[in-house]
């Protein structure tokens, strides 16, 4: 999506990767089994890397599924992946000085053919171990000799469009000298590793929240409540809702309200009320399928068939967040209105170059794939998804529109026009349907993979919204989905 639309192209895991893991696995073997012949263990079998108890930061994330924390946690299947831009950086904090004699870098398809490791005691003198402008990517294991609290990759070139992306970023070596203070952190280091994800709210229902009436009131002024940053919160401006599907019905209470029958099929999530005659009060007045449970939303797309039989995605995220905004601006930032209907892609597109087009296609995990406005041959066992951003540029005082469009904008240059000057959470959608091969046998009920579209009704309570506006946008501090960090 060309104005505030989120990448989806970040290169996934490619056959090289399984080959690389069976060849060490191999290598591991045949050490394991000439150790044990003399009744010991390699001493490189105990090791534990230094990073996987730290704090990583970085210098941007292409998604919020894509952070930091993820190329410290041990886990080969989740990574962190940077912005299609140069340079770029990947830090970890000790939490003390150790002496490290071996970094691995486990990178992912998108890597760094220019980069610099360097290690900082604190206080912002960092201290250059090896320097390269030749890397092949794959799993690099890097030997040194150095003493530091806190590491860092410094990303200077790109081997490709797309950001740089790690599987995982291992430091070993052993503890050495005092803690440092907290007040040593070196310039740039502000985002610890996230604590464990919350548990999903279980914030009851409201049952007298009143009609909002068609001009709501817009606060006036840019010096908006936020909440304080907690110590340990990591710094990107996001809450989310996970909401799986609820059903399907050739109805749209936006475009063609109360006439049931009338429009394309669509698959509905969220809401599980939601029918050509909904309006907000029967929205919140119905159940839901979201984490929160708070969030009485209706968000709906058109049916994708795969050989003409409907497929439902699995996986169903909605991403609220403060982004396409200058830093300066974010505190801003206000309440999405109750009951605003938003529309983002064009179910009329004409084709993949179509401009009004904006919805992206890629596979899971599969990056070499890329992606597309249209569908992608992804590879067997790998999901095909969908990425779609809402613009968050409000006019201030309609909740809808007679094109269902101009009452929302797209920032540009990082700021909201003056035609539409309140700024609101940018919602995210994120679908993974399981498909996968040849892209001539699916289609959407709209059509062609290019008018992928999608609507949203927000039925959020007024003050549930306001809270994580205050607290996770505004602040600029990552929330799960109870809206706490």
């Amino acid at each position: 999506m060309s104005e505030t639309v989120p990448s989806t192209t970040a290169p996934g895991r490619g056959p090289g990767r399984r080959a690389r893991r069976f060849a060490l696995a191999g290598a591991l073997v045949t050490i394991l089994g000439a150790s044990l012949v003399n009744g010991v263990l390699p001493a490189s079998a105990a090791d534990a890397p230094l990073s996987q108890s730290g704090k990583a930061t970085a210098s941007s994330s292409e998604r919020g599924d894509l952070p930091a924390s993820a190329a410290i946690d041990g886990d080969e299947d989740t990574r962190w992946s940077s912005a299609f831009s140069d340079p770029q950086w990947f830090q970890v904090d000790l939490g003390a000085s150790k002496a490290i004699d071996k970094i691995v870098l486990n990178w992912e398809n998108a890597y760094a053919t220019a980069f610099t490791i360097q290690t900082s005691p604190g206080g912002g003198e960092w201290k250059t171990i090896h320097t390269t402008t030749a890397g092949k990517g794959g799993v690099q294991t890097l030997d040194v000799s150095a003493t530091g609290r806190y590491v860092r990759l410094n990303a200077t070139k790109r081997s490709s469009r797309y950001g740089v992306s790690l599987w995982e970023f291992e430091v070993y070596g052993t503890g050495s000298g005092a803690t440092p203070q907290p007040s040593a952190t070196p310039t740039g280091t502000t985002t610890p590793k996230p604590s464990t994800t919350p548990k999903p709210s279980t914030t009851p229902k409201p049952s007298t929240t009143p009609k909002p009436s068609t001009t709501p009131t817009v606060p006036s002024g840019g010096n908006l409540p936020k909440g304080p940053v907690p110590p340990g919160a990591v710094r990107v401006a996001e809450f989310l809702a996970e909401c799986p599907y609820t059903h399907r019905l050739p109805d749209d209470p936006i475009v063609m309200p109360g006439l049931a029958g009338g429009s394309h099929m669509h698959s509905f999530f969220g809401n599980t009320t939601t029918n050509a005659d909904s309006d907000i009060d029967s929205l919140l007045e119905g159940g839901t399928t979201c984490s929160p449970k708070a969030d009485l939303s209706s968000y709906w797309v058109p049916t994708l068939y795969s050989d003409d039989k409907p497929v439902e995605p699995t996986g169903t995220t909605f991403y609220y967040l403060g982004e396409g905004i200058k830093d300066e601006l974010m505190a801003q930032t206000r309440a999405l209105p109750l009951g605003l209907r938003i529309v983002a892609g064009n179910a009329k597109a004409t084709g993949p170059n179509d401009p009004t087009s904006s919805s992206r296609w890629s596979c899971l995990h599969a990056g070499e794939v890329g992606s597309s406005k249209n569908f992608v041959n992804c590879p067997a066992g790998k999901m095909m998804e969908s990425y779609l951003d809402f613009p968050h540029c409000w006019n201030g005082k309609d909740l809808d529109s007679p094109d269902h469009k101009s009452h929302m904008s797209y920032p540009v240059n990082g700021a909201c026009p003056a035609s539409h000057p309140v700024i609101v959470p940018k919602l995210r959608q994120v679908l993974r349907y399981p498909v996968s091969g040849d892209p001539a046998k699916f289609r959407l009920s709209s059509g062609p993979g290019y008018t992928m579209h999608a609507d949203f009704f927000n039925a959020w309570p007024e003050a549930e919204m306001e809270r994580r506006v205050r607290d996770c946008i505004r602040p600029v501090v990552k929330c799960g989905a109870d809206g706490t960090p």
